[in-house]
């Protein structure tokens, strides 16, 4: 895959990153934060450009599929664009209509993409279900969400706090790391939807950390506190996309194997990191009762963010190792929690 390819595909991921019309200025600065990251990696010094671009609606996705002659370029394109609209939940109707219109540019058939949609729908619903629900799912930003997290963020009467560096805390810890291996994992494996079922496991998470601490948490809370830190669903799966593809690692989008992508995954576990920074952050806000503000969640997160970096070559084999025992069936009893 050449730089002008690579270019393309970044160009459509973008574009569904805002084909819902949502997001909000801390969502695209964090996008426009990893595009320019992701440029000083790569010394491919035009994407913070392809965002402008994107952002202004100086491009399309026509003009963007238009690049892409190879059909599994053309392929692997719809498939992180699927990721990209799904890692925050269900499609919305503009978001379903980018992608028909998407495919159509892609000259897609449905028989090509009809395997790969009902994985990624299959892994969306399997989330919802599965996900903490004490509070009516969307009622954020409302009265009655606000009344529905307080109660849900009440400390349940039977449950024991834990106390730092005890016993509880260092199980705590072991949890932490359990996940980051995973999500670090999860990022190795071939299969383009894969990647996003580590969010779901981030839930879970912050969900087990808040039921330690004594406190029941709900799907929207938890997902609030995750973009409090700092840590955004369609940013997150952006950033770990376009190192892999600007790494080499989606290079081949048919037929590809976790040899080939573990063995050359060397400091590209970016999942690994933000998981287990994220983790302490959490133990910390539910350890002290709550009363961290949001620029102190996020400057925490990016304090423990670097050393989370320096672990994941530390861990690399065991991320490497856990990849090769996982397949579909497995991710999707994760999330389901079995």
């Amino acid at each position: 895959m050449n730089t002008e390819q690579q270019k393309s595909i970044l160009t459509i991921a973008l574009l569904a990153a805002f084909a819902d019309g949502t997001k909000d200025d801390a969502e695209r600065d964090e996008i426009r934060r990893i595009a320019q990251s992701l440029a000083g990696d790569s010394g491919m010094a035009d994407l913070p450009h392809i965002y402008q671009d994107v952002l202004l609606k100086r491009t399309s996705v026509q003009a963007a599929a238009a690049a892409l002659s190879d059909p599994a370029h053309r392929q692997l394109a719809y498939e992180m664009a699927v990721c990209v609209c799904d890692v925050d939940g269900r499609q919305t109707p503009a978001e379903a209509q980018f992608l028909a219109t998407l495919k159509a540019a892609l000259q897609l058939g449905a028989q090509q993409t009809a395997a790969f949609d009902h994985d990624a729908d299959t892994l969306v619903d399997v989330a919802e279900k599965s996900a903490p629900s004490a509070a009516p799912w969307g009622v954020a930003g409302t009265a009655a969400g606000a009344a529905a997290y307080a109660a849900a963020a009440t400390p349940a009467p039977a449950a024991t706090t834990t106390t730092s560096f005890g016993p509880a805390d260092a199980e705590l810890d072991k949890s932490i790391l359990n996940y980051a291996l995973l999500n670090g994992a999860l990022e190795l494996l071939p299969q383009s939807w894969a990647s996003m079922a580590i969010i779901p496991m981030q839930v879970k998470m912050v969900y087990g950390i808040g039921k330690a601490h004594g406190v029941e948490l709900d799907q929207g809370h938890i997902k609030e506190f995750i973009a409090a830190a700092g840590v955004g669903m369609t940013s997150q799966y952006l950033e770990q996309f376009g190192r892999k593809l600007l790494g080499g690692l989606l290079g081949k989008a048919a037929g590809r194997t976790i040899g080939g992508l573990g063995s050359a995954a060397t400091g590209m576990a970016f999942s690994f990191a933000t998981t287990y920074a994220l983790g302490q952050v959490a133990k910390r806000y539910y350890a002290g009762g709550r009363v961290m503000s949001t620029a102190m969640l996020r400057d925490t997160f990016q304090n423990l963010l670097d050393p989370a970096k320096q672990m994941q070559s530390q861990y690399l084999p065991q991320i490497q190792q856990k990849a090769a025992t996982l397949d579909a069936g497995k991710i999707m009893a994760m999330v389901r929690g079995g």
